[in-house]
């Protein structure tokens, strides 16, 4: 039986991930910030672990407790909308903390294991955004296609191990909390001179029929997990997939 360890389990695409793995008897190690047994369902093969990926101390402590694993996946990050000018550094180092070093220091602690072994998948779970170019987003974007060079570099390392490294691409997933999340970083991020731009781009984003359902992520990290043959970069959701296709341009969709 195959472990997994799945890094912001408390929702959205962890929590669904999470549930998708113990569905198909994995043993399951799901990492919160603060940790809630109620959100999935009991189970001898699940464990719940702390893990705040921007804790040193605690990301060691997490990967010691959780033992042996076959599967990382790093899904923990926060969002953040606003244009640069209004939006402080010390909001820009906490995106960048989560979403990029939270990834890599993780990823750091296992792979020890891992290589020693010869064998194991790391899946690191970025976003749609780095695919076309949006408005309000340059810091959070940035953050995350940090994450895309950092994955596809350390996958050619990595080959002579044996240890394989994919991406999940999720396009914008309104089922989840992620909006919702990332207001803390949202209030006053907007400047006058930019709520024009801001109100247009929030209309459009009204209008987005098409969306990426938390599932359609779950499977993509699922096959990113059992099939060697799937290529380095997965995108998950209609809409992801839709902008894959479409020429380069500034585009208006929202983030996941």
């Amino acid at each position: 039986m195959k472990t997994v360890l799945i890094t912001g389990c408390s929702s959205g695409f962890g929590l669904e991930t999470a549930r998708y793995f113990l569905n198909r008897d994995w043993k399951v190690i799901a990492t919160m910030r603060r940790p809630r047994e109620d959100v999935l369902p009991r189970s001898e093969r699940l464990r719940v672990l702390t893990l705040d990926v921007t804790d040193p101390e605690s990301v060691r402590q997490a990967v010691e407790a959780a033992g042996p694993i076959d599967v990382l996946v790093n899904n923990a990050g926060i969002g953040m909308l606003g244009a640069l000018e209004g939006t402080t550094m010390e909001t820009a180092r906490e995106v960048f903390a989560t979403n990029t070093l939270g990834t890599m220091a993780v990823t750091q602690a296992v792979l020890p294991q891992l290589r020693q072994r010869k064998a194991g998948v790391i899946v690191n779970v970025t976003s749609s955004v780095t695919l076309k170019p949006r408005p309000l987003l340059s810091v959070y974007t940035a953050s995350k296609a940090a994450v895309n060079a950092f994955t596809e570099c350390l996958a050619l390392e990595l080959q002579q191990f044996n240890v394989r490294v994919s991406l999940v691409i999720p396009g914008r997933a309104p089922e989840t909390r992620f909006g919702e999340n990332a207001q803390p970083r949202i209030q006053s991020s907007i400047p006058e001179a930019y709520a024009g731009l801001a109100k247009s781009v929030f209309a459009g984003w009204q209008q987005s029929a098409v969306v990426t359902r938390a599932l359609d992520v779950a499977e993509a990290v699922w096959r990113a997990a059992n099939d060697p043959s799937c290529p380095v970069r997965l995108v998950a959701g209609a809409d992801a997939v839709a902008l894959v296709c479409l020429p380069s341009r500034v585009n208006d969709s929202p983030p996941h």
